[in-house]
């Protein structure tokens, strides 16, 4: 494999603080904070929110966050698991509207030991996939590129939201209920 030699990531590992304004867990924090285009969260219910992710695998790349801080999903009560999954489902027909991909993965990191760096907020990665979506970089270079900007990322999702029944999408520091 190749390397790419980038020394000024290092400040940004190793810092002491890794979320210097977050108290405990910015998935408990930044939905109650006033500016959630600057947290990335496009949409949310009463008992979820959608966030994208700041290092995407692809463009559209998202998490569906619970509102309920646990990392075991057997502790989420049935309105929020069901409250959860009504909001995956939205943020697929979101998706499907903003960037027409031809699939979908989709999968929980739950604990600390699952290779996501939050284990104790348990969270549902969603991201868009479309046919031939790999190319020669991660194939013959092994780099993978994001063809898009997360702001640009978030202006489409957010604007695919704001088009569905009984989603509360975003704008800017205003969240904006729209009822069926």
């Amino acid at each position: 494999m190749d390397e790419i030699f980038a020394p000024w990531r290092i400040e940004w590992i190793e810092r002491e603080d890794k979320n210097p304004d977050v108290d405990e867990c910015i998935f408990c924090e930044f939905p109650e904070r006033d500016d959630d285009r600057e947290h990335l969260i496009v949409a949310e219910n009463d008992h979820a929110f959608v966030m994208l992710n700041n290092y995407p695998y692809n463009p559209g790349h998202v998490m569906v966050i619970p509102r309920a801080h646990t990392g075991a999903y057997e502790e989420l009560s049935d309105v929020v698991l069901l409250s959860h999954a009504q909001l995956k489902t939205r943020t697929s027909e979101a998706m499907r509207k903003a960037f027409d991909p031809d699939g979908f993965n989709a999968g929980l990191n739950l604990g600390e030991g699952s290779g996501g760096s939050i284990g104790d907020h348990l969270h549902t990665h969603i991201l868009p996939r479309w046919e031939g979506d790999t190319n020669f970089m991660p194939v013959i270079g092994n780099t993978k590129v994001i063809v898009q900007a997360v702001e640009e990322t978030y202006d489409r999702l957010h604007t695919a939201f704001a088009g569905l029944d009984d989603t509360r999408a975003v704008d800017g520091e205003t969240a904006v209920r729209v009822d069926s």
